[in-house]
């Protein structure tokens, strides 16, 4: 299995702490935008603009691969279901290159469709300057979440059904989201909000996406007194903030 998130904030850690450790330590000045697309039904093609805001030269690699979910966690395919079109690049200092990512086959169609779900993976390509004597060079990736619109559906959405689960030792929980919607979910920023109204923070940042008609797992570091009083999740899904009803399993799972 891949792994499908944005390296930037890790790497960019991990750079700043070597270059303390050596003069020749260099960083990739590679840039992608948007950091997500929509492709409606009714378009053949977006586009992703790859810029280079470093001194030296960058070459890139984009690659499609078509993302699904199962009781794993996530999954990508290699597919031609969109192309990227160059999938090679080479961006001198201060470039930048448009890539578009084409859509290969019919969108989503007929009773019960749902967005179709795949993720580009930019990758720079480290390769030796002739001037460069000595030290590290850092490659950076980016893996960018693509949502293919169903035909005749003007805006998709998900729906949740969240639950709980004690996990046999009895010290952690872990949280179960099901999607039966048409759309994704990106959830973000979860706490957890009791019958009192106090609020516990479960989760900041990112904490992952829920495909169309999957389900996803995540073991909370909340310890499970503090849920089994009742109460709700809060969580910013697709940006916005929503409160989601919970209900606590006994079970394993």
């Amino acid at each position: 299995m891949l792994n499908l998130w944005l390296h930037r904030v890790a790497k960019y850690s991990v750079i700043s702490s070597l270059l303390l450790c050596s003069n020749w330590a260099m960083a990739s000045g590679l840039q992608v935008s948007p950091i997500s697309l929509s492709i409606q039904a009714r378009e053949n093609a977006s586009g992703l603009t790859l810029s280079n805001t470093g001194d030296n030269v960058v070459h890139a690699q984009v690659r499609v691969y078509h993302w699904s979910q199962d009781e794993t966690g996530d999954q990508l395919t290699l597919s031609r279901g969109l192309l990227a079109s160059p999938p090679m690049i080479e961006l001198n200092p201060n470039d930048k290159q448009l890539i578009r990512i084409i859509r290969a086959k019919a969108p989503p169609h007929g009773s019960g469709a749902v967005a179709d779900s795949y993720r580009i993976l930019v990758n720079e390509l480290p390769i030796k300057s002739p001037d460069q004597k000595s030290g590290l060079q850092f490659a950076l990736s980016y893996s960018l979440p693509v949502f293919v619109q169903p035909v005749g559906v003007v805006k998709t959405a998900p729906k949740l059904q969240w639950s709980t689960h004690v996990q046999p030792e009895g010290k952690q929980i872990k949280l179960r989201v099901h999607n039966s919607g048409n759309g994704h979910a990106q959830l973000a920023s979860l706490s957890f909000v009791d019958t009192t109204g106090t609020s516990i923070d479960v989760h900041k940042g990112l904490l992952g996406y829920v495909l169309p008609g999957a389900t996803m797992y995540w073991t909370l570091k909340t310890p499970p007194s503090a849920l089994t009083t009742g109460g709700k999740f809060k969580a910013m899904i697709n940006g916005t903030e929503t409160i989601q009803d919970v209900t606590l399993d006994t079970s394993d799972r």
